[in-house]
């Protein structure tokens, strides 16, 4: 619960974390993106509403600078992403079969999944799975296990860094300061991660009913 209230009040915890922390903020940004895009069982974290968040507080005075957000940001899903990437390639099978309370550590259903967007947009994976939450986490790391050329790999991870941390945190700039996004920020936020998971639902509905009829 106190995870949801986060997610859905990041705004106000990251007000109070400026508050609190001064310039460390910055560090726990990077740190929080860092680890959800870095490390394969932390994929809860949250990532689009945090984006959207930094950027909507960096549009108020005295609170944060919105380049430096970004330009720190960028790096932290760049080696985010790399970190997890090599995981993959290094110790993939290992971890997938890591249990823990007769659970596996990694849920296969969501390799499934990730494996369903490789086979559907190949490389271009890299880039669509940073909008789309476990997904996005997931995704370096079955790179990491299929071995994908290094190369191509952070081509389209520096492409996917720069279209969602730029991206989402000058949405947040823009259009975080409206009045009726301010007042209603969790549903914004309930909003941003219904849209998010649109291609999983998409897909899904496609598996099940148009796959069907085709047969």
């Amino acid at each position: 619960m106190e995870l949801i209230d986060f997610i859905l009040h990041i705004d106000a915890h990251l007000a109070e974390f400026i508050r609190d922390y001064g310039y460390w903020i910055y560090a726990i940004l990077f740190l929080i993106i860092f680890v959800e895009t870095g490390v394969v069982v932390m994929p809860f974290l949250p990532g689009d509403s945090l984006l959207f968040a930094a950027g909507m507080l960096a549009a108020q005075p005295n609170e944060l600078n919105v380049w430096i957000v970004i330009g720190l940001l960028l790096i932290a899903a760049i080696s985010g992403d790399s970190l997890n990437y090599t995981i993959g390639k290094n110790f993939g099978m290992k971890v997938t079969k890591i249990k823990i309370f007769g659970k596996q550590f990694v849920q296969q259903e969501h390799i499934d999944k990730t494996h369903a967007f490789y086979e559907k947009y190949g490389s271009k994976t890299i880039v669509i799975a940073r909008f789309v939450p476990i997904v996005r986490t997931l995704a370096p790391f079955v790179a990491g296990i299929g071995r994908m050329r290094y190369g191509t790999f952070i081509t389209y991870n520096i492409l996917g860094a720069i279209l969602w941390v730029v991206g989402i945190t000058l949405v947040g700039y823009f259009l975080g300061n409206i009045p009726i996004i301010k007042e209603n920020f969790s549903k914004v936020v309930l909003i941003i991660i219904f849209l998010s998971i649109l291609p999983i639902v998409y897909e899904v509905i496609k598996e099940k009913f148009f796959n069907k009829e085709a047969k």
